[in-house]
């Protein structure tokens, strides 16, 4: 259930024929114990700022102390922070309330298991299986217990410190940018702690303002503040920290795949790079040639950090992630985390004392057109010969300079029409003109 997001009206998102209620939480809390802890046990329950996490928190912790299970509440903390003291405290598993990059007005309930990695797709069968069983109640005797460990999400800032060792950030400042959303007391202490003069943004959260023209979907102000301060640099989390997105000197956004380059390269100087490196069939075509350029095998993997970490994991690579800023730093965290991905920027910005915008600027950054063209009903672009017949077509016009990808969204009657190379101009043709043949194909199917 780790991937799956619920609407708090019931309506913007949900599983199955089951929209996020009170009393789905109840529901779920008690269907999870039976799974995952059946003889008790505990449960890590964190989450994000959102108003209606304390709601659903109180639900949770009501439906699993019920079934014998402890809980253990830390309050606002990053996603991967739960992952990584689920497994600290040696819990049966974990519990993070987030909708991630989205608005306040929906939330979701991810589990992580006792090694913080999410569920096996059978696990989460098993426990959408027991959904419609009316919730366990034990007796007195054996009910859970439940607790407050705020104060332990001092050993997640120790944690994120010690991806860096002895780095000091002395002579830097920082301006932070945490979405109002669950980063907003680690982030900045994590950087204070290593030195940094930081200037916090979007660290005021009130329920209701996470992802609010803040964090990194909208890094708008961030990259205005940096320039205005004379930052050294900028970090924008998303709402629940395993997102990031930064900001040069200039105020010039440096994304996800800017960031994986790198940290890619300090390591394949540094000898220390292990496998491929790993994005996903959207991943800027500058990132692959850049790469090349060092000498640094690269494989594409389907959109969604989920594909990355698989491909990494099947090629033994450590480095991975997406152009929104979802990296994966396997040999420093088992997953996706902004703070832990911000400080190894940091730390090769100190260590070879170039700025964050000379060591992005050999990576180019091709114009990317994408097109979305609405369907009646799902279909297979490449399966109309029309299609493969203009795709060839225009690749043929791009040469190795360019790339074309036609996917299906996994959330819309959408065929996503991806075309990039160096010429904007063209790119830009071609995206329409593959637009077209793809709604002709739909119209046809």
């Amino acid at each position: 259930m780790a991937r799956k997001y619920f609407g708090t009206d019931g309506v913007r998102g949900q599983v199955g024929e089951h929209p996020l209620t009170v009393e789905f939480a109840l529901k779920l809390a008690s269907s999870a114990a039976r799974v995952l802890a059946p003889n008790g046990g505990t449960v890590l329950v964190g989450k994000d700022t959102r108003l209606s996490g304390y709601m659903f928190e109180s639900a949770l912790e009501a439906g699993f102390v019920a079934s014998g299970v402890n809980v253990m509440l830390i309050g606002p903390l990053p996603t991967p922070g739960i992952a990584y003291l689920t497994k600290r405290f040696e819990c049966d598993f974990g519990v993070v309330i987030s909708a991630s990059h989205n608005s306040f007005e929906d939330n979701g309930i991810k589990f992580f298991d006792r090694d913080g990695g999410k569920l096996s797709d059978e696990i989460e069968n098993s426990i959408e299986a027991y959904l419609e069983d009316p919730p366990i109640t034990r007796i007195s005797s054996e009910l859970g217990r439940a607790m407050r460990v705020d104060k332990s999400r001092v050993r997640y800032q120790e944690f994120c410190a010690s991806t860096v060792p002895g780095l000091d950030l002395t002579g830097f400042k920082i301006v932070i940018d945490c979405a109002n959303g669950a980063g907003y007391k680690v982030g900045p202490r994590i950087l204070a702690d290593l030195g940094a003069e930081i200037v916090p943004i979007g660290c005021s959260p009130n329920g209701r303002n996470i992802n609010l023209n803040c964090g990194s979907t909208s890094p708008e102000l961030l990259q205005l503040t940096v320039p205005g301060v004379r930052a050294n640099a900028g970090i924008a989390l998303d709402g629940d920290g395993d997102r990031l997105v930064m900001v040069d000197h200039l105020g010039r956004l440096v994304d996800g795949d800017q960031l994986l380059y790198i940290i890619a390269r300090a390591r394949h100087e540094q000898n220390t790079l292990v496998g491929p490196v790993v994005g996903t069939v959207m991943s800027n075509l500058g990132l692959e040639h850049a790469l090349a350029k060092q000498g640094i095998a690269f494989h594409r993997a389907k959109v969604g950090d989920r594909y990355v970490l698989e491909m990494l994991r099947q090629t033994g690579g450590v480095l991975g992630g997406e152009t929104s800023g979802h990296l994966l730093c396997l040999d420093r965290t088992t997953t996706g985390d902004a703070l832990i991905s911000a400080l190894q920027v940091l730390a090769i910005m100190k260590q070879t004392g170039r700025s964050l915008a000379e060591l992005a600027a050999p990576m180019p950054k091709y114009p990317q057109v994408l097109e979305n063209v609405r369907v009646a009903k799902k279909i297979d672009p490449n399966n109309s010969a029309a299609v493969r017949e203009a795709v060839a077509a225009a690749e043929r016009q791009l040469g190795e300079s360019g790339r074309i990808v036609l996917r299906a969204s996994g959330t819309e009657p959408v065929i996503r029409v991806m075309v990039e190379g160096s010429d904007e101009r063209l790119v830009r043709e071609l995206a329409k003109r593959l637009a077209t043949s793809v709604a002709s194909a739909a119209e046809a199917a």
